[in-house]
């Protein structure tokens, strides 16, 4: 593995922290069932939702490796976000990690009782558990901590074998499919982007398609693909895209969101997300329109996430 030799390539905030997880419920061997070929997805799954609900979406940290030792298994993660990082450490010492943990655990394995974890969280040589309430001290030791490597090979395939299923699946609560592989396919593409010469820049946009940073797109329906990425994707920043979309939306006008967000609160993000924008699509039905949703994201300063949902590539970013 290729080891990184300058502590923070961008000049921005990063660092780096091990999560230390280890089941108190016999039957769930982390460290087993995560050497287990059919069920490593699965848990591989519930520990990236549990970081996207933990740190309030997929941005601003990235798993590095997951070590798997005889008892536990240990997390390394990298952090480029503050922000994130900050939501994180308040998730891990309110307990909420280890909840969500469970509920995405139970949601991908054949157990019915309540679990539970023994965890630790380590930035270098610090134990961070023994200062957790000095909030600035554990963002100084994950910001000291600096990133020794890349991201490992298997976590780098196991997050595309994941985002395959997560596009593919019918429902978020449907458990991964034991014996699945990697997919080749994805969401339906959209036609080549159209870039904008002067004379078009003034002109009308042809008929279904939509402009987003200078580039033409045609416009069609959400598609489940888009309604799982976009669940996948947004964390806590749904309800300012929910609250967006209610503009035209009856289906979506208070209380609704506040609603969705007590009901499945114990659901998580994901469920929390995935039902908003179910709502939308069904209220709304042929008017449902990708472009809806890319200009909601847009009014939320959500660039990057709008990004992901045209699948524009780093290259093709302005």
């Amino acid at each position: 593995m290729e080891k990184l030799t300058s502590s923070s390539g961008s000049g921005g905030w990063a660092g780096s922290a091990f999560l230390f997880l280890q089941s108190n419920l016999q039957q769930v061997d982390l460290p087993a069932l995560y050497k287990d070929l059919e069920q490593k997805i699965n848990v591989f799954k519930a520990l990236k939702l549990t970081l996207s609900d933990s740190a309030g979406g997929l941005d601003g940290y990235e798993i590095l490796k997951v070590h798997n030792t005889e008892s536990a298994l240990i997390i390394q993660i990298k952090f480029s976000d503050e922000v994130h990082c900050t939501a994180f450490l308040e998730s891990y010492a309110s307990g909420g990690l280890k909840q969500c943990l469970g509920q995405h655990l139970k949601a991908v394995l054949p157990v019915t009782e309540e679990l539970d974890f023994d965890t630790k969280l380590k930035a270098g040589s610090k134990t961070l558990d023994d200062f957790l309430k000095d909030r600035d001290r554990c963002l100084r030791c994950i910001k000291e901590a600096q990133p020794d490597r890349l991201r490992d090979d298997e976590v780098a395939q196991l997050e595309t074998t994941l985002q395959s299923l997560m596009l593919n699946n019918r429902h978020p609560s449907e458990a991964v499919h034991k014996g699945s592989s990697s997919s080749s396919s994805s969401s339906k593409p959209l036609s080549p982007a159209l870039p904008l010469n002067s004379r078009e820049e003034g002109s009308l946009l042809p008929s279904h398609s939509f402009k987003f940073q200078g580039r033409v797109y045609d416009d069609r329906r959400l598609t489940s693909s888009d309604h799982q990425k976009f669940a996948f994707v947004i964390g806590k920043q749904w309800k300012k895209v929910g609250r967006s979309l209610q503009k035209g939306c009856r289906a979506l006008k208070d209380p609704a969101i506040e609603n969705l967000a007590y009901e499945f609160d114990r659901d998580g993000l994901y469920e929390q997300a995935y039902q908003m924008l179910s709502k939308f699509r069904q209220s709304e039905g042929k008017k449902a329109k990708l472009s809806r949703l890319i200009s909601a994201l847009e009014e939320n300063g959500l660039m990057g996430i709008a990004e992901r949902m045209l699948d524009i590539q780093p290259a093709e970013r302005q």
